[in-house]
């Protein structure tokens, strides 16, 4: 039986929707990711390698996707996988194909229902690929070898870039309005799209070039595909450019409610005196990050350079999160329930800060 929170899971894997997916992930450690769904009884996994979504793939493989589960008719995800890089070629053997290789070297002797093997269907790719190149001409058209180079190279930094921008800790999953993980997945959507067709454009007018042409057509062409290439770079850089400059407003408004919680929680006023304090009324900088990302929040907008601001700064913060120090400010407002897990906490990010603060003078 799929659970609820599966079942959100599958959806988005099933949207693409990646930081949604990674902070959903990140919210429900234990969520076991390793279901059947549907009709077809496929994993999420093997969803992903159907959708041909390499960074939602590589994904579920570092939370413990499981390469070899099989689907009603006993294809694994790498049955998947190998199939659509059938489709597709080179491209989607390297994004679905390699990790999950590398990932469970296995399942290349995995067979199906049938008995056919990931590796019977690559030695049929193989055959078939040679095939074709015996019957290809041998002219390469320099130009379009350098526009497809291009675009696989604007491919490969896009993903790699993508997902660097990773606000978990504010991404709200069930609210209606865009947060910063809806805003990238639309903008991806967007971007993705109009590269596309863009592509297809280009690769029409490479496809039109076969003809013959006179010579200010061939150079009308020429300089119509340099502005489309130019185009398409500067649609890149400032996509990259608009994410970077989300992910700091970002990271500035983790920091600007960090500092505020800080100053009305750890105030002396009466009526904070009073106020009993859960684990969730403590103000972490990241309260669903690692103490490494909350030191990130902590000391986010300092230069690091500037190593006498960045130790003022870092005193600081040792002040605020000494346990003996913290102990006195709020010790007796704890919540009993929650008094171990806090102080331990409180303990780490102390720990944390001492070792920064120790690196300095090294």
């Amino acid at each position: 039986m799929v659970s609820h929170r599966q079942k959100r899971l599958w959806k988005y894997v099933e949207e693409g929707s990646l930081l949604k997916l990674k902070s959903y992930l990140k919210k429900h450690r234990d969520l076991e990711v390793n279901f059947s769904h549907g009709k077809r009884e496929r994993s999420p996994l093997q969803l992903a390698c159907c959708l041909g979504d390499d960074a939602v793939l590589r994904l579920l493989l570092k939370h413990g996707a499981d390469v070899l589960q099989k689907d009603r008719k006993g294809d694994t995800a790498l049955h998947t996988a190998v199939n659509r890089a059938l489709k597709d070629g080179k491209t989607v053997y390297d994004d679905l194909v390699v990790p999950l290789i590398k990932s469970c070297p296995q399942a290349m002797n995995a067979a199906n229902n049938a008995g056919v093997t990931p590796e019977d269907l690559l030695q049929w790719m193989k055959h078939t690929q040679t095939a074709e190149n015996m019957n290809r001409p041998s002219e390469v058209d320099p130009e379009k070898e350098w526009v497809d180079k291009l675009f696989g190279e604007c491919e490969d930094e896009f993903c790699e870039t993508f997902g660097v921008y990773d606000a978990d800790d504010f991404l709200p999953v069930d609210d209606d309005d865009e947060d910063f993980g809806d805003w990238a997945d639309r903008i991806r959507k967007e971007y993705f799209d109009k590269k596309h067709a863009d592509a297809q454009r280009l690769a029409a007018s490479f496809s039109r070039g076969k003809k013959k042409k006179s010579k200010p057509e061939k150079e009308q062409e020429q300089k119509s595909n340099k502005e489309l290439l130019e185009k398409l770079k500067r649609e890149h850089e400032e996509y990259l450019a608009r994410a970077a400059r989300k992910e700091e407003e970002t990271r500035q408004g983790k920091k600007r409610r960090y500092e505020e919680g800080c100053a009305a929680t750890f105030s002396g006023g009466s009526s904070a005196g009073s106020t009993k304090l859960s684990y969730s009324d403590i103000p972490w900088p990241a309260p669903r990050g690692t103490v490494q990302e909350m030191v990130e929040v902590m000391l986010h907008g300092v230069d690091r350079k500037d190593v006498e601001v960045f130790r003022k700064t870092l005193r600081k913060q040792q002040a605020r999160w000494h346990p003996d120090k913290f102990a006195q400010r709020c010790e007796a407002r704890l919540e009993e329930k929650d008094k171990k897990k806090i102080l331990e906490t409180v303990t780490a990010l102390s720990q944390e800060l001492n070792r920064l603060a120790h690196s300095l003078r090294t």
